[in-house]
Order: C-alpha cells, then structure tokens, then sequence
C-alpha cells in the first residue's frame, strides 16, 4: 500500500484550503491527489512569486521562474472551483436539502478563511494576502452551484468580456470620491486580487470539477484545452501590446483608475501579471487548466514521488498561514536571492509530509471540517 492510499483513509472529505471531497470520479473514500500536487504547486509557487524577484518572462531558461508570478494565485482560484464543485456533488450535482448542506458547508468555510485571513493581515507582512479574496470567491460560487459544465463556462466567458471594463469604471469612481481602499471595494475591484475578475477562475474550475477527472480523455481534454487557451490569451497579450503599447509594459486596467475623461486602449492590452486584462484571464487561466489536467496524470503514475508536493495541497491552509507568520518571525524580504524562496518551500514540503503521514487533516483543515458539518447537519 503507497502512502497516498494509507494517508487517504484518514484525511479524506476536506483537507485543503478549498473546501475539498472525494469527487464521485475517484474511489470512495479517496482525495483525488493530483488535484492536492496541483493545489501544492499553487501554494508553492505564490511563495516563489512573494520571496523572489521574478522579473519578466522570456526565452531563456533563467527568466522561467517568473512562471509563478500571477500564474501560481490563478491556479489556486481555479482550484476553489474544483474543489467547491466536488463538496457539491462531482459530476452529481446536488439538490434540496444536500445542496442547502454544501452551501451551508462552504459559507462556514468562507467566514473561517476570511477571519484567518484577517489575522495574517494584522501580522503586518509585505504578503498580498489572497485569503479574504479567496473567502469572497466561495461566496460568488454559490449561486452557480446547479449549473452544467457549458454553461459555467459561457458565464465565465462573460465574465471575461465583461469584467474588466467594468472594474475600471467603479475602480475610477471609487478612485475619484477617495473610497478605493474601502474593504468592499477593495476586494472586488481594486484590490491586487480583483474578485469581480477572478471569478471567472473559480467559474472554469467549477465546470471542470463537474467532469470525470479519472477518464483519460477528460484529462487529455484538459490539458489541450488549456494549452489553446493559454496560446491564445498570451499571443493575443502580446500582439495587443506590439500594436497598443510598443516598447512598453502594461500595467493593466488598473493603470486607468486615477484617470478621467476617454479610456486608453492600451489598459486592456498585454497579459502581464495581475494586469486583469482578458488577454491574461485567458492566457493564465489556460495555463491552470492545463497545469491540472498534467497533475492529474502525474499523481497517478508517480503518486510516491508527487506525496510530498501533493502533501502541502492537502494542508494547503495550514502551510500558508504558517509560512506568513514564519516570514513575520524571521522578517524575511522578498529579494532576487531565491535561496530563501528554497528553504521555506523545503521546510513546508518536509513538515506537511511528516504531519500527513502521522496525523492526517491539519489544524485549519480539521478546524473547517469541524465546524462546517457542525453547522450544517447531519
């Protein structure tokens, strides 16, 4: 027996930041690991962006790490998706009294998230903490709950299309009567992690936690799919900056909020990082899709080597709240020596592996399974 299938008896249902389940896809009473090796890479990857100067994109090799600058945050959005769509029933979606339970499930999950998050921000750190966005996400979920793949997908097209122009509108009327930094509105328009935006994330995600994750077909779907998207989102980035931009570097729409009168084009142009343009929502949003569906494969194939990784996936909430309190107690700075960015990854993936293996669910996880199925009822 592997250690994934030992430690799945013990830490199933919910384990991971999102509110996670055995989907109907996979064997019951089992996580589906390479959704934890897809959500470690996300947790990994965001502290990669955070303790390291990533720097631009580019063909050469060194620039790769820049890789997890955006991307990583993007991939843990689509993973709530995921994961709200497997507590809500898999390919089976719930209705009546079970769907009142899962939304009730996940509302608790989304007020422990948003107050844990709260408390990191108080710590003070130079960390954009994602948790109160994320918190917000689950919220935004809820409504969707019910709907087939296809037509989350078309919502969250139109949330693509529609989404960034309208964040710069309230972004420019909040930046006018000086309530950019009013909480409200800084989680869903002008914050760092625009919810308003990203929930077309959390829509892909959610579509795709409705299909058979175990079919070969489903999994290959998956990466081909998101490889398009990304080509797609990225080239078409690229090209809008060359005709918009020349020379330049985006900053995105939110370059417009402190400006009056007609839009310029070139807010919408580029797939930089954190631009929320639709060039990078597809590009970045391409690349999750397509980082899960490999997962998937390697979790399987591997599934010794890819515990570990796939270990600070299912404590994904503990991790991240540790490292946060770690780079306040030790004053850690993000810096271009990405020696440091190696020791913590080294350090969560090391403690979530012996915690796993020894105890199962982490502290926050149990905390939310706790009182999530206490809320809601047998």
């Amino acid at each position: 027996m592997t250690p994934a299938r030992g430690t799945a008896q013990r830490d199933d249902v919910e384990g991971a930041l999102a509110p996670a389940g055995p989907g109907r896809d996979s064997v019951p009473g089992r996580r589906i690991g390479g959704l934890d090796v897809a959500r470690g890479l996300a947790v990994l990857g965001m502290f990669g962006a955070h303790l390291g100067d990533t720097g631009d994109l580019g063909w050469d090799p060194a620039t790769w790490r820049a890789l997890a600058d955006g991307r990583s945050s993007i991939l843990f959005a689509t993973m709530a998706g995921i994961s709200i769509a497997l507590l809500s029933g898999g390919r089976d979606r719930l209705g009546g009294r079970e769907l009142a339970r899962a939304r009730t499930r996940v509302l608790v999950r989304a007020a422990w998230v948003f107050a844990i998050g709260g408390v990191l921000e108080l710590l003070g750190t130079f960390v954009a903490i994602i948790l109160g966005v994320y918190a917000v996400l689950f919220v935004l979920a809820l409504p969707f709950l019910r709907w087939p793949p296809a037509r989350l997908l078309l919502a969250a097209g139109v949330v693509v299309l529609a989404a960034p122009p309208l964040t710069l509108a309230v972004g420019q009327y909040a930046t006018e009567h000086d309530e950019e930094g009013d909480a409200f509105v800084f989680l869903l328009v002008t914050g760092y992690y625009p919810a308003a935006v990203w929930l077309a994330f959390v829509l892909v995600g959610l579509a795709v936690g409705r299909l058979d994750l175990g079919a070969a077909r489903v999994r290959a779907g998956l990466v081909a799919a998101g490889s398009a998207a990304a080509v797609l989102g990225y080239l078409g980035g690229w090209l809008s900056t060359r005709e918009l931009a020349p020379g330049e570097r985006p900053a995105g729409i939110e370059a417009g909020f402190g400006s009056s009168g007609e839009w310029d084009p070139a807010w919408f142009a580029g797939a930089q990082p954190h631009s929320s343009t639709p060039f990078e929502v597809v590009g970045s949003g391409g690349f999750a899709v397509a980082v899960i569906g490999v997962c998937l494969v390697l979790a399987d194939l591997l599934p010794r080597l890819t515990y570990p990784l796939a270990s600070v996936g299912a404590l994904a909430l503990s991790v991240y709240t540790a490292q946060i309190v770690a780079i306040r107690v030790v004053e850690a700075e993000s810096s271009a020596d990405w020696g440091q960015w190696v020791r913590f990854s080294l350090t969560a993936v090391l403690l979530a592996t012996a915690w796993r293996l020894r105890l199962g669910r982490g502290p926050l996880e149990r905390l939310l399974t706790w009182s999530s199925q206490r809320v809601a009822g047998p």
